[in-house]
């Protein structure tokens, strides 16, 4: 009724998670986990939106997910940035580490998808990594950057048992239309 489209809602959402990265960078900590709750609250209403409106397209799950994935990114590199000033290169790491396996985690998904194969599901998938984080950045700027470091290296951990997750799925996928393209074969000989 106050005329959003869910794309628009989708570039606010974005921009929330902006000011989080801000105040990451700045080492505001647990005033960024305010503001990614209240993002990861808002995340959701793009698509809400565009199913009661009807307006659910392609490109919108194609921009969301987009977004999604540069968001992620921003957040890391401001603890990156954040880590560097205060010269920890532990955290710096273990965000770098989150970042790149928690990535896979999503190629992986649309990799499979390409090929055929749908691969939702794993013990770490953006939701529960955002917890995590959320987690972290709060005891980290509440009681010790160590907090932060111990989150992101679980983020990591639990990023890469979801993809190794995903990957047999979509063997099991792969393995399983391959058989059937065969067994098809058979009853219905090239002629």
């Amino acid at each position: 009724k106050i005329g959003f489209s869910p794309d628009g809602l989708t570039l606010v959402g974005f921009g929330i998670v902006l000011i989080a990265t801000a105040q990451v960078a700045l080492g505001n900590w647990a005033i960024a986990a305010g503001i990614l709750i209240a993002g990861t609250l808002f995340d959701g209403l793009d698509g809400t939106l565009a199913r009661a409106t009807n307006r659910v397209t392609a490109f919108g799950a194609f921009f969301d997910s987009s977004l999604d994935r540069a968001a992620e990114a921003a957040i890391y590199a401001g603890i990156v940035y954040s880590a560097s000033v205060i010269g920890n290169t532990q955290m710096a790491t273990a965000a770098v580490l989150a970042l790149g396996v928690g990535s896979l985690v999503s190629y992986v998904r649309a990799r499979g998808e390409g090929l055929g194969v749908s691969a939702h599901g794993g013990i770490a998938q953006r939701a529960e990594r955002a917890a995590v984080l959320i987690v972290g950045l709060l005891a980290g700027g509440l009681a010790a950057p160590t907090w932060l470091t111990a989150a992101l290296l679980i983020i990591s951990v639990a990023s890469a048992i979801t993809v190794v997750q995903r990957i047999r799925f979509i063997r099991a996928g792969l393995a399983a239309a391959e058989q059937a393209a065969a067994a098809q074969e058979k009853v219905l000989p090239r002629q």
